[in-house]
């Protein structure tokens, strides 16, 4: 076994080279010598490889005297939930999310769906692996793993608690699942109400993922979005969503095809949710904050920046009872659903504000892409993790090189700076200022760029090329087109600035 699967918050790498079955056996066991837990949901996702993966980790829990309580064929905040549900002390799920499908791993939480990540015994598991120091059980004689348990009407009931159904006005919308369960959700759970779904792309549960573009079950890959837009504007709908295989993560495509950066969204429910349910905090991850900030403070809320990653935002949720977390990458966390991350919840929400509101989704952000432009994550693959790390350390010591008056933010997750261009003309207004954000990424081998600026698209635009071709002569390999790539920029910043200046 690889023991490089051992990532910041779960388990990732290559079926049969990373790792082979028996290795999630010994992983079990060593969860189950470390946690000591009586009973643990089970489940996991689509994937070829992960019923068989979901066996050797039963076999391992049951030879270890642990109680299962088989979940099936799940999506990641469906285990949350059973978690709490059914009172578990513990959970897993056999997943590696959006990666393609010759990858596999495993989420594993404590009781209360709380987290298991490096600072919170994932490593502990890991060096009881390397250090051979399982303590061996004598076997009882094997059990046979349980049935399914159904829970799908609890978690739908749990679903539907986070919004009024009846408060939902006649939408048109397109739905993509990338061949996750996601599609089959959210069927069930928009039956009743008068959402149509006029188009539906890959809503079919498939762990091959040959069908969708690259084998990519991402939606922020840019083939990805493509086919999301075009589906949009294909059936004139009124907004898109599209999930990742494991359903944990959601984006939203608006009436014209553009997709919403996962800033502007957590910065529509943070302002939502607090001015619903009073004054608290608000989490959100470094990469683009500016949107998010003045949502939150316009709000009489307290903003709160944290490393990004799944199992830091939850144990930062716990420990501040923050109201709601939202991260860039989708991710969006909700106090009443454990502070988990959860897929579906952000549908029904923003279902629900388009409706109360008699709004549009472009309406809702345009004033926010033109008020807190961003340049969306930027990925850059090198050739080893040592040259990743070179190019790292090189942009930190040229800092001056990309402008004036910069000022160093505290390294909660990379490196972040903000700078101001100087121009008094600008700087009234706050306009002229501008941020990046580089990291490396928790998941696969990349440093992650985002970059904002205040007002000013085409300094974003120009920022942005700049820190990238300094990346580029590192040995980065650009893996993301810049949105402005694309002929559709242009006129999409005039339809935006027109409407923006109309209200």
């Amino acid at each position: 076994m690889n023991l490089d699967i051992f990532r910041a918050y779960d388990i990732r790498g290559i079926f049969g080279v990373d790792f082979e079955p028996t290795d999630f056996y010994e992983i079990a066991r060593a969860f189950a010598d470390r946690f000591q837990p009586k009973i643990v949901a089970l489940g996991h996702d689509v994937r070829e490889s992960s019923s068989q993966l979901f066996q050797q980790v039963a076999a391992g829990l049951i030879d270890a005297g642990i109680n299962i309580l088989n979940l099936g064929q799940i999506s990641t905040d469906m285990l949350y939930f059973s978690v709490v549900h059914y009172q578990t002390d513990g959970g897993i799920i056999v997943s590696a999310s959006h990666n393609p499908a010759e990858y596999n791993g495993m989420k594993l939480v404590r009781r209360h769906a709380a987290p298991i990540s490096a600072d919170t015994g994932l490593f502990d598991i890991r060096d009881t692996l390397k250090n051979s120091t399982l303590s061996r059980k004598e076997k009882i004689h094997r059990r046979a793993i349980p049935e399914p348990v159904p829970f799908l009407g609890a978690y739908l009931k749990h679903l539907s608690s986070f919004t009024d159904l009846q408060k939902l006005s006649s939408k048109r919308i397109v739905i993509n699942a990338n061949s996750g369960l996601a599609g089959q959700i959210a069927e069930h759970l928009l039956a009743e109400t008068p959402i149509q779904i006029c188009e539906r792309l890959f809503t079919q549960p498939d762990g091959t993922f040959s069908k969708i573009p690259a084998g990519r079950p991402d939606p922020l890959r840019p083939e990805n979005r493509e086919l999301t837009t075009q589906a949009v504007k294909r059936t004139k709908a009124d907004l898109a969503v599209a999930w990742d295989a494991d359903a944990d993560r959601c984006f939203f495509f608006d009436e014209n095809g553009a997709f919403v950066e996962g800033c502007y969204i957590t910065a529509l429910f943070a302002e939502k949710l607090l001015q619903e349910k009073g004054e608290g905090t608000v989490i959100f991850d470094p990469r683009a904050v500016w949107a998010v900030e003045n949502a939150v403070v316009s709000a009489n809320g307290t903003p709160l920046l944290n490393r990004c990653g799944h199992s830091f935002i939850k144990s930062r949720m716990r420990e501040t009872g923050a109201r709601f977390a939202g991260e860039a990458s989708g991710h969006y966390y909700f106090k009443e659903n454990f502070y988990a991350d959860n897929g579906m919840i952000p549908l029904l929400l923003i279902l629900e504000y388009l409706s109360v509101n008699r709004t549009s989704l472009a309406e809702s952000v345009d004033r926010l892409r033109c008020e807190y432009p961003v340049s969306g994550e930027i990925n850059f693959s090198f050739e080893t993790q040592h040259h990743k790390r070179d190019a790292m350390e090189a942009v930190q010591q040229e800092i001056y090189a990309f402008g004036n008056h910069p000022c160093i933010e505290m390294p909660i997750d990379g490196l972040s700076i903000r700078f101001h261009t100087g121009l008094r003309s600008l700087a009234a207004n706050g306009h002229g200022n501008w941020r990046f954000n580089l990291r490396e990424s928790n998941t696969e081998p990349l440093l992650r760029l985002n970059v904002e600026s205040m007002g000013s698209e085409n300094l974003l635009i120009e920022q942005t090329m700049r820190i990238s071709e300094k990346l580029q002569s590192l040995g980065g390999r650009r893996e993301t087109k810049f949105r402005w790539e694309s002929g559709v920029l242009l006129k999409e910043q005039s339809r935006r600035k027109k409407e923006h200046l109309r209200r």
